[in-house]
């Protein structure tokens, strides 16, 4: 395969570096973009440290217990919905559903994210969002694949995506190890204090509400520093609440602008300070699009597994442990790589 001239390679390699805010000359020593460290001072500050890559060896989910210790661990995305922007439709069928799980988990998933609901933000990207889904509606869609999991693949850590109290209880009840908040506790500590009591594990994602939906992007005087303290602070509330087992989450594309959420992956390793596992996922968003895009459009979301791959091991070398994904394969199999050259 003809790859380029030397020069062309190294250009290709300067771009992707770029899309990230960091530029590499002769040295080879990349350099903080000044003017984003202008603007975080929690970055500007710390960006010498080492990440403490370990620092979280094992979280526990009810009756399993994930080893972090070896690196990333694979959350495998399912969503149960007509209208989700990648898959939507495709696993309605309970036994689509299934089909779908044993892949994932035969190709290294060992998470399972089931989710009801789309979470599509509102904003310029999305349009008016994704639209809002009934209690009953949601149950009827997660609980059946909730317990058919538990079933069949017992060796599955199951997780639910809801910010909806009275689905997380009944997911709790039908045997989820994990819920996945991505409202942060903005909707109150009551799916929390459930959790806490059964032993399931929580993540908290950053995200902006406004008017009674999700936007997909907000303004920052330095969005590390914002999504530092806001994590912190949803941290404390579900510990509060009787959380031991914790997971933060930045929440790409939740409130972020496209230079938020490059910057966010670069400076991952300040999330890490939080002392909680760090949940990454970046899979085929409109972030990715944009940096593969040409003449100004973005890259179908079809087209973004590579540069979905690419931002993931960048998120990975910055201590993130759990990666959600549409791709497990193909990201369980890069995490191998990466952490095999990390630990030689």
């Amino acid at each position: 395969m003809y790859m380029g001239s030397d020069s062309q390679q190294t250009e290709s390699f300067y771009v992707l570096y770029s899309a990230l805010g960091t530029r590499y000359e002769h040295n080879c020593r990349p350099h903080v973009n000044p003017q984003y460290t202008m603007h975080d001072p929690i970055s500007a500050n710390q960006l010498s440290r080492t990440t403490n890559r370990n620092a979280i060896m094992e979280l526990t989910c009810r009756e399993h217990h994930l080893n972090l210790s070896g690196g990333a661990a694979v959350m495998g995305i399912l969503n149960v919905t007509p209208d989700s922007f990648y898959d939507g439709g495709r696993y309605l069928n309970p036994y689509e559903a299934l089909r779908r799980v044993e892949m994932m988990l035969d190709e290294g998933a060992s998470i399972i994210d089931v989710g009801g609901a789309s979470s599509r933000p509102r904003g310029q990207v999305y349009g008016a969002g994704a639209a809002s889904v009934s209690t009953e509606c949601e149950m009827n869609r997660v609980l059946p694949v909730v317990r058919a999991i538990r079933e069949s693949f017992p060796q599955a850590i199951i997780s639910v995506d809801t910010f909806n109290t009275a689905v997380a209880a009944a997911a709790l009840e039908a045997g989820a190890h994990m819920i996945n908040d991505i409202s942060g506790l903005q909707e109150g500590v009551a799916s929390a204090e459930l959790a806490g009591t059964v032993g399931a594990a929580y993540v908290v994602m950053h995200s902006i509400k406004r008017r009674g939906s999700l936007v997909h992007e907000a303004n920052y005087d330095g969005v590390v520093t914002a999504v530092y303290e806001a994590l912190s602070d949803s941290a404390d509330r579900a510990r509060s609440a009787g959380v031991a087992n914790i997971v933060v989450d930045p929440g790409f594309g939740f409130g972020k602008r496209h230079a938020d959420n490059l910057h966010l992956i670069k400076h991952l390793d300040i999330l890490v300070e939080l002392g909680y596992p760090v949940l990454v996922g970046v899979s085929r968003k409109s972030t990715v699009g944009r940096v593969l895009g040409e003449n100004g459009e973005p890259a179908p979301a079809s087209d973004r597994l590579f540069g979905s791959l690419g931002m993931t091991a960048a998120a990975v070398l910055q201590g993130a442990k759990i990666i959600r994904t549409h791709d497990v394969r193909a990201t369980y199999e890069m995490i191998q790589g990466l952490e095999a050259v990390f630990h030689a």
